[in-house]
């Protein structure tokens, strides 16, 4: 069985839990700090019951609720809470999945109790960060990510053969990963309106084998971080910061268990392109994130459209081996002196303590 963990309201639960004046009110993260001129990265349960919700104009969320509170989002943040979580989870010895900044998965095959296991998970999670999280567990991770998202905030949501039919009756397609947006609108067009009824027409759909996850003893096959945005984003600037972040999180991940990439995949997604999806192959391994990100440019470079509308976007890093020499030449030596400083003050105060001036475009 798969369990997969989804944080309710990650960013503005997280706000709530660090200022306790903030707790049980209406809240918005915006993606920028001009509160009115900004548009909504997060809405905490008590603003989404009044109808807001991720990608609304900022001002339209006041216009709702004059008296909502705002913060401004804070990336190094968000970040430094979701590797703490990974780093607790990874104590349980599981195959373990970093699925994005707020969704993580346990492969507990072999685990006598599931459920039981789900509620210590979501009860540590809680007793640590002060925040929730809302489990799904079945047979495979399309349909344990499906059943996180039925019970939210703090839900528990077990899918087995017993209550198979039943929960997909009841679960509208939009609920199902993938069955957003367009596509979603396709299989509406013909009738398509609940999970059941995609499985009544596409059975094999929803016997996806649950796959293998990353062995926590063992030298990962690739690494990777992704982000979806609040909305549709066609600035330059702002998407490759994201690829800049996303970059120096992958790069960290790379140093911190010595290891080292030959192989860069970036991946686009947005209403203009759809998918867009490829990679490089160097010669040279590398660990450092700048380097990584000029490789990830060097893919987009190849996009047939310039300037396209981006909704989410991804970076991996796989043909992995352990680093075991040390550069020669002084340039490069020096560059690896700074980022194990930038490593260490990070490691010391707080990750996002110091970061690259172009993640500013996004804070």
């Amino acid at each position: 069985m798969i369990l997969h963990i989804d944080m309710d309201a990650f960013f503005a639960s997280i706000e709530q839990a660090i200022n306790p004046r903030l707790r049980g009110k209406p809240l918005i993260v915006g993606s920028r700090g001009s509160k009115m001129h900004t548009v909504v990265c997060a809405a905490s349960y008590q603003a989404k019951a009044l109808g807001i919700h991720s990608g609304m104009p900022s001002r339209e969320a006041f216009s709702i609720c004059p008296d909502l509170e705002f913060v401004a989002a804070d990336q190094a943040k968000y970040i430094w809470t979701s590797e703490q979580i990974f780093g607790f989870l990874k104590d349980y010895n599981l195959p373990l999945n970093y699925a994005s900044i707020d969704e993580f998965q346990l492969d507990t095959s072999g685990v006598k109790n599931p459920v039981s296991l789900s509620k210590e998970v979501k009860e540590q999670i809680y007793a640590n960060f002060n925040i929730t999280a809302s489990v799904g567990i079945a047979k495979n991770w399309l349909l344990a990510k499906l059943a996180s998202k039925l019970n939210k905030p703090d839900g528990l949501t077990l899918i087995n053969d017993s209550n198979f039919e039943q929960i997909l009756q009841k679960a509208s397609l939009d609920k199902l990963c993938g069955m957003g947006g367009k596509t979603g609108r396709i299989f509406m067009d013909q009738g398509l309106k609940t999970c059941w009824d995609l499985y009544l027409r596409f059975p094999g759909f929803f016997n996806e084998n649950p796959g293998k996850f990353e062995e926590i003893n063992a030298q990962p096959k690739s690494m990777s971080h992704s982000y979806t945005l609040p909305k549709a984003e066609n600035n330059p600037q702002v998407i490759k910061a994201w690829i800049r972040l996303l970059s120096e999180m992958v790069g960290e991940r790379l140093r911190q268990q010595n290891l080292v990439s030959r192989t860069t995949h970036l991946w686009l997604s947005g209403p203009e392109i759809g998918g867009f999806g490829a990679q490089t192959t160097a010669q040279i391994t590398t660990n450092d994130s700048y380097e990584i990100y000029l490789r990830c440019l060097k893919i987009m470079a190849r996009m047939p459209q310039k300037a396209p509308k981006i909704r989410a976007l991804g970076v991996s890093v796989s043909q992995l081996s352990l680093r075991n020499s040390s550069s020669l030449l002084i340039e490069e030596k020096r560059r690896e002196a700074l980022i194990k400083a930038f490593d260490q003050i990070n490691s010391r105060f707080g990750d996002g303590a110091i970061y690259p001036a172009q993640v500013a475009f996004i804070k």
